[in-house]
């Protein structure tokens, strides 16, 4: 009988609750069997497969720890789309699944979606999830399965990088993203994509004279998503590598929302900043390592060396408060019908400054919090060509356009930059205060 039938069965055991929580207790699962006579690979969709010494479990109440997923389990089928009805028709019979068969890649594809989209019209029963992924899904298949949307933060995105590992650079963001589009689009997964600020480039107004009054003009330096056009360097500048290849996954998504109706948000942070952001080199990252702004002047503060400023610190920021930032993720979560098929700025236009400005804040705020004097020469100008190596190019302004995430969220930043950089520099300091200055005492010690 079908595996979700009511009566007197029993509740699921400890293998299942492990299953759901952490994908582990698989291997407590014992052999199949056949049901009702019936071909446990389901070649017309309408087998069962029980464990061999217990009847199938009751559908789990709702409520507790596990009711998302239990509901989940708990479904009534669901029609495939016609992609993998195309796809299941192309692959033929299905393999029989029973214990010591090896089922090829294809059918092993086939044979899942099988069973997903059980064509008697009953809902997949606990126990027959548990046996196809004892079978057939990795760890990762399985909680993607389970999975109503997916979040893609993954990325290389420190600058230091981008002109000396830039094929590194565009795999990350580009090569490795595309499975992941690419399998929402096909299961029907809402996507949540983070991009950056950085698809945006240059200003129309990096390219008038330093002295023209329209460079004061917002439209010329203000960013918004849906009309600020993407201006990057020369091809030889290598520093547009994350840009260009950020912003063409962002193109896919788009035309997958476009052509195939996958449901995404994408997220255009503008410098999140906060406690645990980055490394500090030589602690917990390694020594020749060149962190983001904010963890490279922390270094500095913490060794009581100069801050470094990068052509004369004159490109301008703006810099957002991180619990400010998931404030707007959380809402995108919960918001699916005003999150989907947008992109969204995430950014603080009120924190404004220049990066000499940035370093010149935090040593004044280092200096109360700490309890240290600032050093007579805080800050030291270096070329981008020193810091960064050859082919490193900047954009001269971002500045978010909030318009959109304000209207369809209601979503406004909060905090101010010095109450960030006072929260953000007091745990970098209790923190790694001792841990560096140990650090400096060893190669002393030991000469």
């Amino acid at each position: 009988g079908s595996g979700c039938e009511a009566g007197s069965r029993r509740q699921p055991d400890q293998a299942d609750d492990d299953l759901l929580d952490r994908g582990r207790g698989v291997h407590r699962i014992p052999p199949l069997r056949e049901a009702d006579g019936r071909d446990a690979a389901h070649g017309a969709g309408r087998g069962r497969l029980q464990r061999q010494d217990q009847a199938p479990p009751r559908p789990p109440a709702a409520g507790g720890r596990r009711a998302a997923g239990r509901q989940l389990l708990g479904r009534p089928h669901r029609v495939p789309p016609p992609q993998h009805q195309a796809r299941l028709q192309a692959r033929g019979p299905h393999q029989d699944v029973r214990r010591g068969s090896s089922p090829s890649p294809a059918n092993r594809h086939a044979l899942w979606h099988s069973v997903v989209y059980d064509s008697c019209g009953s809902p997949f029963s606990f126990t027959r999830i548990c046996v196809c992924y004892r079978v057939f899904l990795s760890h990762k298949e399985f909680l993607w399965l389970f999975a109503l949307q997916t979040i893609n933060l993954a990325a290389i995105c420190t600058p230091a990088d981008y002109n000396t590992r830039p094929l590194d650079t565009i795999y990350s963001n580009f090569i490795d993203a595309l499975p992941v589009v690419r399998y929402c689009s096909e299961n029907n997964k809402r996507l949540i994509h983070f991009s950056t600020c950085e698809v945006y480039g240059k200003t129309l107004g990096s390219y008038l004279p330093k002295d023209h009054p329209l460079r004061q003009e917002s439209e010329f330096y203000v960013l918004k998503e849906d009309a600020s056009p993407c201006i990057f360097g020369s091809v030889e500048k290598q520093r547009w590598s994350y840009a260009c290849a950020k912003q063409l996954i962002e193109r896919l998504i788009y035309a997958e929302g476009a052509e195939n109706g996958l449901e995404f948000t994408i997220v255009r942070p503008f410098n999140w900043i906060g406690p645990r952001m980055d490394f500090i080199p030589g602690i917990d990252g390694p020594s020749e390592g060149v962190p983001r702004v904010l963890a490279c002047f922390s270094n500095n503060l913490l060794r009581r060396e100069p801050l470094k400023l990068v052509d004369g610190g004159q490109s301008q920021r703006t810099f957002v408060y991180i619990k400010d930032a998931i404030e707007a993720v959380l809402l995108m979560i919960e918001n699916p019908a005003r999150a989907n098929g947008q992109i969204f700025n995430v950014g603080n236009p009120n924190n404004e400054v220049t990066i000499k400005q940035l370093a010149e804040i935090m040593v004044q705020v280092y200096s109360r919090v700490s309890g240290e004097p600032p050093l007579e020469a805080a800050t030291i100008d270096v070329s981008s060509k020193q810091f960064y190596g050859e082919g490193y190019d900047d954009s001269d302004k971002r500045i978010p356009d909030m318009t959109i995430i304000n209207k369809q969220l209601g979503w406004n930043p909060k905090t101010s930059l010095r109450d960030l950089l006072d929260s953000t520099l007091t745990y970098q300091h209790r923190t790694y205060a001792e841990a560096v200055r140990m650090a400096m005492v060893k190669p002393v010690a030991s000469s």
